[in-house]
Order: C-alpha cells, then sequence, then structure tokens
C-alpha cells in the first residue's frame, strides 16, 4: 500500500519506529560494559524492526509497536549473544561478590551492608565501588547456571529436573519466578526501589539517580550489588517446591 505522497506505508512505519529502536537500544545499553557499542545495538534493531514490519500483518499502530518491540529486543539479544560481550572475568568477579554477601549473610543473620562486603574481601570501600563499576553488565542468569560449576554445583539445581529440554521454561514452572520475586522483596529497601524503578518502571540510571540522589555511576554500582545480593538468596534458599 501507498499513501499520497506514493510512498510505501511500510517506509513510513519504519521510520516512524526509528525512535523506539533507539530507545530500546538505550535502555540494553545501560545494562552493560563500556565496551559494547550502543550503534551496534541498534543496527541490530533496525534488523529486528524490518523483520517485524515483513512478518507483521495488521499495520494497526499500537498493536505493531507491541509485536515490534518484541522482535527489536530479541535481535539486540540475539547480537548480543554472537557477541559474546560479556567477559567470563566479569562473572567470575561478581561470584566473588556473591559468594561475600552469602558468608556474611550466614554469620550475621542480616543484610551486609557495604563497608562489611568491602572488607570480606579485602577492598577498601572506594576500591570495592570501583569493582562493582568494572563489572557493571552482568545478568541474574547465565548459562553457565544451567552447568555444574568446578565444585560439581549448579546454582539452578533445585529448580530443575535431571531430563529437561527447556529448562528455562521449567525453572518459569517449576516455581523460580515466585522466588525470584520474593528474593527481589527481601532486598535492603534502596536496593528494592532501585529494581522496581528499573524493571517495573522502566526509567534509565540518570532518571533513577534523580529520584534516589545519586550520580548514574553510583545507580549502576547499587544495581550490580543489588544482583549479588538476590543470586547470593536464591542460591541459599532451601527450596522445595513451595514458596
Amino acid at each position: 500500500m501507498y499513501d499520497a505522497k506514493g510512498r510505501s506505508q511500510k517506509d513510513a512505519i519504519f521510520s516512524l519506529h526509528i525512535p523506539l529502536v533507539k530507545k530500546i537500544a538505550h535502555q540494553i545499553k545501560a545494562k552493560l560494559p563500556a565496551n559494547v557499542e550502543e550503534d551496534d545495538l541498534i543496527q541490530a534493531g533496525m534488523i529486528g524492526l524490518i523483520d517485524a514490519l515483513q512478518r507483521f500483518e495488521n499495520t494497526q499502530q499500537a498493536q505493531f509497536e507491541t509485536y515490534a518491540t518484541l522482535r527489536i529486543r530479541g535481535a539486540i539479544l540475539d547480537e548480543l549473544r554472537n557477541m559474546d560481550w560479556l567477559p567470563r572475568t566479569v562473572r567470575d568477579n561478581m561470584r566473588k561478590i556473591e559468594k561475600a554477601i552469602s558468608e556474611l549473610q550466614r554469620l550475621n543473620q542480616r543484610h551486609p551492608t557495604e563497608a562489611e562486603i568491602a572488607q570480606q574481601l579485602n577492598l577498601s570501600i572506594t576500591d570495592y565501588q570501583k569493582f562493582l563499576t568494572e563489572n557493571s553488565g552482568h545478568q541474574l542468569l547465565y548459562i553457565e547456571d544451567f552447568q555444574n560449576d568446578d565444585n560439581g554445583d549448579q546454582f539452578l539445581e533445585r529448580f530443575q529436573s535431571e531430563q529437561n529440554d527447556d529448562p528455562l521454561k521449567e525453572l518459569l514452572e517449576q516455581g523460580f519466578q515466585a522466588a525470584l520475586v520474593n528474593s527481589i522483596d527481601a532486598l535492603p529497601e534502596r536496593e528494592k526501589l532501585l529494581m522496581s524503578l528499573y524493571y517495573q518502571e522502566e526509567l534509565n540510571l540518570k532518571e533513577i539517580g534523580a529520584i534516589l540522589g545519586v550520580t548514574e555511576s553510583r545507580v549502576s554500582q547499587i544495581h550490580s550489588q543489588a544482583i549479588g545480593r538476590i543470586r547470593s538468596i536464591l542460591k541459599e534458599q532451601k527450596w522445595t517446591g513451595e514458596v
């Protein structure tokens, strides 16, 4: 179909949704290390938008935007997987934080403070915060979480059966989602608020910083620490099938 100026309707829709691609790319980039270029994410998102246009039959604005958002985000995430953007050192460093949090939690029966975590890692508070910044971009789940680590332990073993072709689907069905919600609810108040603003309200780091009264880089540090706490809580849970 063409409009009055002879332009393809799909061309017009594509141009209209370019800002959506940039918005999604910017949101994802905020969670990634500095070595990932936002332009690469935008390029991948454009491919996702083109794919959405080719696949979507109904051109109604609201319906297409919902569908396009999924295709754009999926294309960007696929590109990140192909890039292998997260170095193993980041995962290893975050495990050190998780271990420190777990040990202090068991010892004190409460959430360890930032200063206590730093001391457990033999770091000054300044060096610990720098450590969090340098290791931003980590995720809640990694491929390795579905495999045994060097100690023969498996992070997600309580949420999986021994044989399953779709372990992520089984996680959601077996109660992992509820356990995750509970672990977020157990966070210290400021970290819980940050996670809500970031993942539910979809605010960017700068906007969250304005609400919390801290810098954008500080928000990134708090987010990294919150993820470490969540993973630590999930590891420590004595999951029995009920949450």
